[in-house]
């Protein structure tokens, strides 16, 4: 298992003190990590696809060749070239849709990482949206409030409830 796979702890601790629980750090791959870790498994995948592929088409033309030598007609001779022939395009088509399903998938890893992280960073964005709207919102209610509460406390020199238009009398 190598480092990717699994959780890097780090363990952070002050003046040679021994870390307490609240001192330690989980750090999981990111997804860059992730995707790079699935394109080489499919390109280890292919190239085993590959070296597995020509070894059998290697040990057929071998085996081939030899029935081709036991041959005592030309007619014989010629259906072994011809197996030999399809063999050898068969299994050069073989390796060209293995390879071409690996890049497909590859490509399909990558779109859904890219995706993925768009979609986190929409919905990221949409919560910090939402966040300041209610800051917004909340700030303007509690300036209303403010203002209003302040005018009924202490209104303004012209206003009605002014006390100055209340002279106060004295007994």
């Amino acid at each position: 298992m190598s480092s990717i796979d699994r959780p890097m702890v780090v363990l952070r601790s002050s003046l040679g003190r021994r870390p307490s629980s609240s001192f330690v750090v989980v750090r999981r791959p990111s997804w860059v990590v992730v995707v790079v870790r699935v394109i080489e498994v499919v390109v280890v995948e292919v190239v085993v696809e590959v070296v597995v592929v020509e070894v059998v088409l290697v040990v057929e033309v071998v085996l081939i060749a030899a029935a081709a030598a036991a041959a005592t007609t030309t007619t014989s001779v010629v259906v072994v070239v011809v197996v030999v022939v399809v063999v050898v395009v068969v299994e050069v088509v073989v390796v060209v849709v293995v390879v071409v399903v690996v890049v497909v998938v590859v490509v399909v890893v990558v779109a859904v990482a890219v995706a993925v992280a768009v979609a986190v960073a929409v919905a990221v964005a949409a919560v910090v949206v939402v966040v300041v709207v209610v800051v917004v919102v909340v700030v303007v209610v509690v300036v209303e409030l403010v203002v209003v509460v302040d005018s009924i406390l202490f209104p303004p020199y012209n206003s009605r409830l002014c006390l100055a238009d209340y002279p106060v009398r004295t007994i």
